[in-house]
């Protein structure tokens, strides 16, 4: 199942941000701690290149707790701090300010040696569609500045925000990259609903993701939807979840489409528990 998705707003946003670097002193960037990796635009290393960075890995709420652990051991450098976060709750928000002071230390003391009291920090929020970046400076910002959606590419234009810990962020839509190297990325991606399910095969994705349910977390599936047993055949695991659910059409005929839209809203809020798709 080969998914690319790159609308040409993306292309514009990249060259933007590249721009824009040179007016901030640090980037914070968002990923989902379900997909680490696969949130992870490979672009970014080489657009920010040695500029302080925060990484978030946002909605920890819904990954496993163990291997968000390892992820922030894992990812952390000089001039790269990574906390855990849930923008919804504002969970590890407070943790953002010292990190960035911390990073950007030497700069500041060479800046207050010559004299400048008073330093206003600035950082770039940068990430892939539907990670949290507008919940995320909302509740920085203490107020419904940028727009929040559960669907990705909301934001479209660069916005300045001040916070209420005296840091300005600039907003930028989420960009994505334009070809997924991995089939596992991009379904990663679908899952998470970083792509658009417009553009989906909405049954075959939901179809994907309980073969990697059944795979990975498969007492996940069972004690969700109280399935006496998983069978091999993603097909048959989807059929009984219908049936348990009763997603049927006359005839007695499964509705698969209902089936998967339910599979993939409740993979999607957490009901299924906490769940990793990247692991190290």
């Amino acid at each position: 199942m080969a998914i690319n998705w790159y609308p040409g707003h993306m292309a514009k946003t990249r060259r933007k941000i590249k721009e824009n670097l040179k007016l901030v002193d640090a980037v914070i960037e968002i990923r989902d701690a379900r997909i680490v990796t696969s949130s992870a635009n490979p672009d970014i290393d080489d657009i920010c290149m040695n500029k302080p960075r925060i990484i978030l890995l946002n909605k920890a709420d819904l990954s496993e707790e163990k291997i968000t652990k390892e992820w922030i051991k894992y990812l952390t450098k000089n001039n790269i701090k990574v906390i855990e976060t849930n923008s919804v709750t504002g969970k590890g928000l407070r943790n953002i300010k010292p990190a960035l002071l911390e990073l950007l230390k030497e700069k500041h003391d060479r800046l207050k040696a010559k004299g400048l009291k008073r330093i206003t920090v600035r950082a770039m929020v940068v990430g892939i569609p539907n990670v949290g970046k507008s919940s995320f400076i909302n509740k920085m910002a203490n107020n419904k500045i940028a727009k929040t959606g559960d669907k990705p590419g909301v934001t479209k234009n660069n916005q300045w925000i001040k916070t209420k810990i005296g840091i300005e962020l600039l907003d930028t839509p989420g960009v994505l990259w334009p070809k997924f190297e991995d089939e596992n990325v991009g379904l990663n991606l679908a899952f998470t609903g970083a792509i658009k399910d417009e553009i989906m095969d909405i049954e075959e994705l939901a179809l994907k993701l309980i073969e990697v349910l059944q795979r990975e977390y498969p007492e996940r599936l069972i004690n969700r939807y109280k399935l006496d047993s998983l069978d091999e055949n993603a097909l048959n695991n989807m059929e009984n979840i219908g049936r348990k659910r009763g997603a049927i059409l006359s005839g007695g005929n499964i509705d698969y489409n209902r089936t998967a839209v339910m599979l993939l809203d409740e993979f999607r809020a957490g009901k299924l528990g906490g769940i990793s798709l990247d692991k190290l």
